[in-house]
């Protein structure tokens, strides 16, 4: 049986773990304040964006453009968006899980390649024989960059105006509030939704239960009302200039979405082991004022043994 020490011991070491619990909840609550207010502040940003494209595209009667290129999916390529640390909870194996059944559904006598983005992503992969492409790491570690996002969306575009891939995809955690965040497969190229021809439907991908959605999803209240603009340049030359743009937005959005989302996430996990570590102290001094209060009444049973055998 624990001794009083022992039980000393095991209280003091679970409340130096309560204080980094809590320490690192208080990190990650005021990273999330400014990771939600950067995600706030890209996503209208993304919907007009992509509604000066349709207008454009309505303009200048585009109708072919490599990034518009739709092709059979034979070659595809995945970016998988993960954290760079672990202590959020299951916001890496969420994301895993959800890439693991996208590339089984995708096998189709071409093995899916990945992009992995976030250390985490990168050692799962590595462990399971995954093909990857490229890997980017670190990228979470300060606030995204945009011109992180700009180099990896350029990486992407070359890939497939090369037509080495004929669809690149995005599986990323949404951000939706503290407590919730979606799992998202997202379609980055071929670009859809700008050509006013384009049909309306859910990516399909059997058995990932995650919500799909091609890349203009996000924004798609932005284009209830057509608005027309008036260019200075002409429309075609806006146009083939504001399509790799968007992907690049596409990339930073989805970069600012899963950042906010681990934070959000570290802080809840951290939230709820602080408070566990709360409740097992509590259990730990119960236990031992147990065995002190043993110890004592045994110490008196003794003295009152003794004082009756010496009379």
């Amino acid at each position: 049986m624990p001794t009083l020490i022992d039980f000393r011991r095991r209280i003091r070491s679970v409340q130096n773990t309560q204080k980094i619990t809590r320490a690192m909840k208080l990190v990650s609550a005021a990273k999330l304040r400014r990771a939600q207010e950067r995600v706030f502040n890209a996503r209208p940003y993304a919907g007009q964006m992509l509604e000066v494209l349709r207008s454009l595209a309505r303009r200048a009667e585009v109708q072919k453009h490599p990034l518009l290129e739709k092709r059979p999916e034979e070659k595809v390529l995945v970016l998988v968006l993960s954290g760079d640390k672990g202590l959020c909870g299951p916001f890496n194996t969420n994301v895993f899980r959800l890439a693991e059944r996208f590339l089984a559904a995708r096998r189709n006598g071409h093995e899916p390649e990945l992009i992995t983005i976030g250390k985490k992503g990168r050692d799962f992969f590595r462990r399971r024989k995954v093909t990857l492409r490229a890997e980017h790491i670190n990228l979470f570690l300060r606030a995204v960059d945009y011109a992180q996002a700009r180099d990896i969306a350029a990486q992407v575009m070359e890939l497939y105006t090369k037509k080495e891939f004929d669809a690149v995809y995005l599986i990323y955690n949404e951000f939706k509030s503290i407590l919730a965040q979606r799992l998202i497969t997202e379609k980055l190229l071929p670009i859809e939704g700008i050509l006013p021809t384009r049909v309306e439907g859910p990516l399909a991908v059997p058995g990932a239960p995650a919500y799909e959605r091609p890349a203009e999803a996000p924004v798609a209240a932005a284009g209830e009302t057509e608005v027309d603009y008036l260019y200075e340049q002409p429309p075609a030359e806006l146009f083939d200039r504001l399509l790799p743009r968007h992907v690049e937005v596409q990339v930073y959005r989805a970069l600012l979405e899963s950042g906010a989302a681990e934070q959000a996430a570290r802080m809840t996990a951290m939230d709820a082991a602080t408070n566990n570590a709360a409740e097992m102290i509590d259990r730990l001094t119960l236990h031992m004022n147990k065995v002190r209060q043993a110890g004592i009444t045994r110490e008196l049973i003794e003295i009152v043994s003794g004082a009756a055998a010496a009379l």
